[in-house]
């Protein structure tokens, strides 16, 4: 099928705009967060320590949040660790909502995980901060079942608190970056 012969010149006049709006940018000195320069090797180098709750042991979402941690600064186990991260994980559930027997229908599971970065051979803290990350799920009638629901919570927290906490890092490395 034929393009019809307007949209054939539409072309190079698109064509034309992306290049431009391409040119305007790149001398806006906009940098992409991880385009900054040994953003990536220092996160990659942190080794998070596994994180301990109000009683000093690893909970569950303590257990989920190193892994996911892990992932989100992509450590490499095998690569020395210039950075150590230590967190401090507090959980509270809050009931929402009530059924006609007086049983919560829902709850909120508020997650704080304050962490640490310190320099790994001085031990020099280097930045300190607060994640905060809240998920609710459903209470169901079967015990079971809101024992999962409570555990994918868990699950959940833990994600969204490791993106902040990474978040948090990339702030640090990219003033740190820019500093020098």
């Amino acid at each position: 099928m034929r393009m019809p012969m307007p949209r054939l010149r539409l072309i190079p006049i698109r064509l034309g705009l992306a290049a431009l709006t391409t040119a305007a940018l790149s001398g806006c000195g906009f940098t992409p967060l991880y385009a900054t320069p040994g953003m990536t090797p220092a996160l990659a180098s942190i080794d998070v320590v596994a994180p301990l709750n109000e009683s000093g042991a690893t909970s569950r979402e303590g257990y989920f949040l190193k892994l996911k941690l892990n992932d989100e600064l992509g450590h490499d186990p095998e690569t020395p660790s210039r950075y150590r991260l230590t967190t401090t994980v507090k959980q509270s559930r809050v009931a929402q909502g009530a059924r006609v027997n007086n049983i919560a229908s829902r709850y909120e599971l508020d997650v704080s995980v304050i962490y640490v970065l310190s320099d790994g051979v001085t031990g020099e803290v280097l930045t300190r901060g607060t994640a905060l990350a809240k998920v609710s799920y459903d209470s169901s009638d079967p015990p079971y079942a809101t024992v999962a629901a409570n555990q994918d919570a868990e699950t959940r927290a833990a994600e969204q608190a490791a993106i902040v906490v990474r978040l948090g890092l990339s702030h640090y490395f990219q003033t740190l970056a820019e500093a020098k």
